[in-house]
């Protein structure tokens, strides 16, 4: 049974058809990269999936059950959690704050509680040494690579237990070095068993580390292919229209 099904999603702004149909299945442990030029659909997709836009038509299917989320809040309840472009991390406070930025830990009695940090930072410290990268959590994010950023955004989505994590462009406007950290987290995602699915716009990193590609056109899947079994050429003329579905 697949984890995630996407059966004709649909979404509209106005007369602005973002969605088309889209229909696509995943299996548990797969990696997905979701390709695409500007305006293809592949943002709004992943923002159906996580909760922020409801589809206007179809259905999502979760480990069998047809799902409607009405907020990122559901999502996550469900086990998918969505990392997005910009990290959304609070660069004056350290790694482990990061990773439980909105759902601190705290302790003591009754109404009188207090933060726990040595908690925070006991368990986050677990987390990022679960995806192998160095980082200090007591140190500030300011102070931290591409990489080692990536990496707490990524531990923050394991701490909810994600069966799914959505990754919108994770090797963007970071250096060579961060982007083969960045690489080896989403190897490492998989071999844990985590459905991943990808948005980036560099072919490399979608032939290195994921199962499938989709291929987003004017809101329409106009394919999906086993990495495997296609080339960066089949995938360009895709994305270009110069070959209309395949």
């Amino acid at each position: 049974m697949p984890i995630l099904e996407l059966r004709n999603v649909a979404k509209r702004f106005g007369a602005v058809e973002a969605l088309r149909g889209v229909s696509l299945s995943i299996e548990a442990g797969e990696a997905i990269g979701l390709v695409g030029d500007n305006g293809a659909g592949k943002s709004t997709l992943l923002k159906v999936i996580s909760g922020v836009y409801p589809p206007d038509d179809g259905e999502l299917v979760l480990e069998g059950k047809v799902r409607r989320f009405a907020s990122p809040l559901d999502a996550r309840d469900a086990g998918i959690e969505i990392v997005h472009q910009d990290l959304a991390l609070c660069d004056n406070l350290d790694a482990a704050l990061n990773v439980f930025l909105g759902r601190e830990l705290t302790r003591g009695i009754g109404p009188f509680r207090l933060i726990d940090q040595a908690a925070m930072r006991s368990q986050a410290k677990a987390l990022i040494e679960v995806l192998e990268v160095e980082v200090a959590v007591t140190e500030p994010v300011r102070a931290m690579s591409g990489g080692q950023r990536q990496a707490i955004a990524i531990a923050r989505a394991l701490l909810g237990n994600a069966k799914i994590v959505l990754l919108d462009e994770p090797t963007a406007a970071i250096s060579i070095a961060a982007v083969e950290q960045v690489l080896a987290l989403i190897r490492r995602l998989k071999a844990r068993g985590h459905t991943v699915i990808i948005i980036s716009h560099r072919m490399s990193d979608i032939f290195e580390t994921c199962n499938r590609i989709v291929v987003m056109r004017h809101g329409e899947n106009v394919a999906t292919k086993r990495v495997l079994e296609t080339d960066r050429q089949e995938v360009t003329n895709l994305i270009t229209g110069a070959l209309a579905r395949a």
